[in-house]
């Protein structure tokens, strides 16, 4: 059963912007943080960012730090990651995800949404 809806993938050029968004489809998670993770052809999947369930503590990998953005909604239901100044390495699948605890590792999420493809060409 699906969990988490995310939407807004698609194809920018490098120097571009996309917002994410996910929602949950059959729950509510406005007790739960919230992430994302993605993965890119032949690679594992990685964290890219994090936010605990308040809204007030946000946590990014190095490698989007300063470009990316997440937030929760007004009811703490939803989640959106803000991302500029995209580059031809953050082209990937993205999952939203939803842990008891904030999740900075795979193995720390409780459930998982399908994915939205972000391809950012040069």
């Amino acid at each position: 059963q699906v969990q988490l809806v995310e939407t807004g993938g698609g194809l920018v050029q490098a120097g571009g912007s996309l917002r994410l968004s996910c929602a949950p489809s059959r729950r509510t998670f406005s007790n739960y943080a919230m992430g994302w993770f993605r993965q890119a052809p032949g690679k594992e999947r990685e964290f890219v960012s994090a936010i605990n369930y308040s809204g007030a503590n946000t946590y990014y990998a190095d490698s989007v730090k300063g470009r990316f953005t997440i937030s929760r909604g007004n009811a703490k239901n939803t989640v959106y990651l803000e991302m500029n100044t995209l580059k031809p390495e953050d082209t990937a699948v993205y999952y939203c995800a939803a842990a008891r605890g904030v999740p900075t590792r795979r193995d720390e999420v409780d459930y998982w949404g399908q994915g939205t493809q972000v391809t950012v060409s040069s």
